[in-house]
């Protein structure tokens, strides 16, 4: 990797007080920005309205990089397709494109590898490599639309890592996704996954972006969430449950609260109303996820059991649904085509 600054990396101010240290209009800011982000072009040669000695002063200024997508796989039975891509470092991620009736949606990773140590997830066993910078995050969009020929309508930060462990890079990412004078997609149309880094989730209150927050849930019980999410030894139930309320008395905005059913482990009758309690008092909205089988761990489930799992949750007056399957002939879970491909 460059030691420059990724052009791609940077707001449209931060360009504009950049490009006015080096001795040029604040305009041709704006310009470059369009080229990236609305144009996407490759190269700072394709900036044709630019300068030729501008364009030579931007390469010695600034870096220029892309992941490349290495490994291609779409699904045939719902259209799902799970891109490998390379950085620059030789690190690897994964990114999957969904169908959806509202249009196509992205999950977009923000770490390579993730520290977290959630027991079922097959992104946390490969171990923790480093942290995505906001190019690399924004680049998932801009290569997935290039190389599938499809247009994204929503993102959902669920892929390989925990979003709010980059919180600095995560949220340039946004601002950046959001500017009006490049992408301009709304942040309504934006969700993200925590596993519950309660103190982050103040700081992003703080901020009021508009977007969806999830919380990777999984038990109404101390003892059993620590067992399945480390995260909870730091975090109590109690402790995320109050950030979260506070996260909606702040923004306006309700939760999705994830629950990967796991056979034997939070699928019983006491689990659905322990969880409804826990929840009680904000709006929300239960997710329901069969738990993904990976070779390390004996966790399974399917969806009649999710289903089954759902009636009770609804019986008991909770907004409870089970979420659709895709990719399931592609292993399209993150993490498990990263695994595959370096061998981990």
């Amino acid at each position: 990797m460059s030691d420059l600054t990724d052009i791609l990396a940077m707001t449209l101010d931060e360009l504009k007080e950049r490009l006015t240290e080096l001795g040029e209009k604040p305009f041709r800011a704006a310009q470059i920005f369009e080229w990236l982000h609305k144009k996407r072009v490759g190269s700072f040669d394709e900036m044709t309205n630019i300068s030729a000695a501008l364009r030579e002063k931007l390469k010695s200024e600034f870096s220029f990089e892309h992941i490349q997508p290495v490994r291609v796989l779409k699904s045939q039975k719902d259209g799902t397709e799970k891109i490998l891509y390379a950085l620059a470092d030789g690190n690897h991620i994964e990114t999957v494109l969904m169908s959806y009736e509202h249009g196509d949606s992205l999950c977009v990773s923000s770490q390579a590898g993730c520290r977290m140590g959630c027991r079922f997830c097959a992104s946390t066993i490969a171990g923790f490599k480093r942290n995505l910078e906001p190019q690399e995050i924004l680049g998932q969009l801009y290569e997935t639309e290039r190389v599938t020929g499809r247009k994204v309508s929503s993102i959902v930060l669920m892929g390989i890592g925990e979003p709010l462990d980059n919180f600095d890079n995560v949220v340039k990412f946004l601002k950046i996704l959001s500017s009006p004078e490049g992408t301009n997609m709304s942040l309504r149309h934006v969700s993200l996954s925590t596993c519950g880094l309660v103190d982050r989730i103040y700081d992003l209150a703080e901020l009021d972006l508009g977007l969806t927050l999830s919380i990777s849930l999984h038990s109404p019980y101390n003892a059993k969430r620590s067992e399945l999410m480390p995260i909870n030894n730091r975090y109590k139930i109690e402790e995320l449950m109050k950030a979260c309320r506070d996260y909606f008395a702040k923004t306006g905005r309700r939760i999705s609260f994830e629950y990967a059913l796991i056979e034997g482990e939070n699928d019983s009758p006491e689990d659905a109303k322990a969880l409804v309690s826990i929840l009680g008092g904000m709006p929300y909205h239960i997710n329901i996820i069969p738990v993904n089988s990976i070779k390390e761990r004996n966790y399974r489930s399917d969806r009649p059991a999710a289903q089954r799992f759902c009636a009770l949750l609804t019986e008991l007056g909770a907004n409870a649904t089970v979420r659709r399957t895709l990719g399931a002939d592609i292993n399209a879970a993150c993490g498990q085509l990263r695994r595959e491909y370096e061998g981990i």
